[in-house]
């Protein structure tokens, strides 16, 4: 993706999947100011137990890393 055309830039690794150390997707960053996640082709998205590098705290909300982190567990 081009920002120079007005498309998002990836900014960070989502770490996790089973073996927790694997990258499952990407952190975008749009022309806008908006942040998106990208998860990796190959499979459903994973549980994300951290991201590389870091975000702030506004950015983290803005892409709602707690639900990211709780993806694929049962909630009982």
């Amino acid at each position: 993706m081009n920002d120079g055309k007005g498309e998002g830039v990836a900014i960070a690794n989502l770490i996790g999947g089973a073996d927790g150390y694997s990258v499952v997707g990407w952190v975008y960053r749009w022309s806008t100011g908006e942040h998106a996640v990208m998860w990796d082709v190959y499979g459903p998205p994973q549980p994300v137990s951290e991201i590389r590098p870091d975000l702030s705290a506004e950015q983290k909300q803005e892409i709602g890393f707690g639900v990211l982190t709780r993806i694929g567990r049962n909630s009982s």
